[in-house]
């Protein structure tokens, strides 16, 4: 693997790791955030201008399905938006890999979500709170007010493991 593909992995990475953060704190995907894995998607994938066709390919069937998958209500525009910009950076396999892994990963977070919901309401963490007991008490607020799954953190477990399987 090349330095740029490295590079571009790990920066990936790292984009991945703080888009799951925000995610879990405003359920929101910026915009800048996939352009910019869009464009390290392709800068990994230079040197063999095939790949980067079949990708292109390959992620705009994608989109087309994602698309589908949002109108029924089934993820929100920025997961769709997400996944979209990652599976840029892989080759066709690979794409199927990610979403693989982001579906069984969204299972696990979703049954995480769903214990959460049978434990008990916590009072308001108070200043100084360690950071998963404040977590917890956003999560089971936003619980009862029937929030979306911050699935962006399902996406990004898929990415980066994609990412790992195949070597930085």
């Amino acid at each position: 693997m090349s330095w740029i593909a490295s590079t571009a992995s790990i920066l990936v990475i790292l984009l991945l790791l703080y888009v799951a953060t925000i995610d879990i704190a405003t359920r929101l995907i910026r915009n800048e955030i996939c352009v910019a894995l869009a464009l390290l998607g392709i800068a990994s994938q230079l040197p063999n201008p095939m790949q980067v066709a079949e990708s292109l390919i390959t992620t705009a069937i994608l989109f087309l399905l994602l698309l589908v998958v949002y109108t029924c209500g089934g993820l929100g525009g920025g997961d769709v938006k997400l996944l979209t910009a990652l599976a840029i950076g892989f080759p066709p396999a690979g794409a199927i890999q990610l979403l693989t892994i982001t579906v069984l990963a969204g299972g696990v977070l979703a049954l995480v979500h769903l214990v959460m919901r049978l434990l008990p309401y916590p009072r308001l963490a108070p200043a100084g709170s360690s950071l998963a007991r404040r977590v917890y008490a956003i999560e089971r607020w936003r619980h009862l007010r029937h929030a979306p799954l911050p699935y962006g953190v399902a996406i990004a477990c898929g990415g980066i493991w994609t990412i790992l399987s195949k070597g930085i």
